[in-house]
């Protein structure tokens, strides 16, 4: 089984991009640890504590562990102290495969934050550095989407979540001020909803969510293919 880091600029950026997968990969066994760069606030219904809560309340929704960061939301930067912290929860968790979002985004935060990770990812592996724990390599970095542009996702991998969609829905719902009180973002859970049955078309599934490495993945053999 895996160590999984899945880093979000803000808590429910994973479980909208992501989520389903998260929920699979955890009854799988994997150990997952969702890393919230930022509290997220202010926003117009929330506040820190009920941030955390609800961002708590969906990590047990799809049974997984979650830590806080803690950077300045709306003005992350992309620095050596920002790499360092992440680099040291790389080690600390032995990560093997981080995500973060995709590197084109309307966000400042989201693109601040990946590169932020893509270079943790090589900080981590440094010897004479003064970060805790040994040095790693995590093996992958996968790019999912949590875009705040109006495109078309463009994957090279999806990975089939059927059965798990429900699951999504509840951890994005449990973000009550973010889905539930602004009725301009209810909008948000269906097209949500939409997209893992789009992705999950394109493969011949029920439901999928799409990802994208800038690394081959190697196969095996061609079991693992749904077509």
């Amino acid at each position: 089984m895996a160590n999984i880091l899945v880093v979000g600029p803000h808590p429910d950026d994973q479980e909208l991009g992501m989520g389903a997968t998260i929920a699979r990969l955890a009854a799988e066994g994997h150990n997952i640890l969702l890393l919230d760069m930022t509290n997220g606030e202010p926003t117009p219904f929330g506040d820190p504590e009920t941030r955390g809560k609800e961002a708590d309340a969906a990590a047990e929704i799809l049974g997984v562990r979650r830590k806080l960061l803690g950077l300045p939301n709306r003005s992350v930067q992309h620095t050596l102290e920002a790499r360092h912290a992440v680099a040291g929860v790389i080690r600390e968790f032995r990560a093997d495969i981080v995500f973060t979002p995709f590197f084109e985004d309307a966000h400042p935060d989201h693109r601040a934050v990946t590169r932020i990770v893509e270079d943790a990812r090589f900080d981590a592996k440094l010897t004479k550095i003064d970060l805790p724990g040994d040095p790693i390599y995590p093996r992958w970095l996968f790019y999912y989407y949590a875009t705040h542009l109006r495109w078309v996702a463009n994957p090279n991998f999806l990975i089939d979540v059927s059965g798990y969609e429900q699951v999504k829905h509840d951890s994005i719902v449990a973000y009550h001020t973010q889905f539930v009180m602004p009725e301009k973002n209810r909008q948000v859970v269906e097209w949500v909803a939409s997209a893992l049955r789009y992705f999950g078309s394109r493969i011949g599934t029920a439901a999928a969510e799409p990802f994208f490495t800038k690394e081959p993945i190697g196969l095996d053999g061609l079991r693992g293919l749904t077509l």
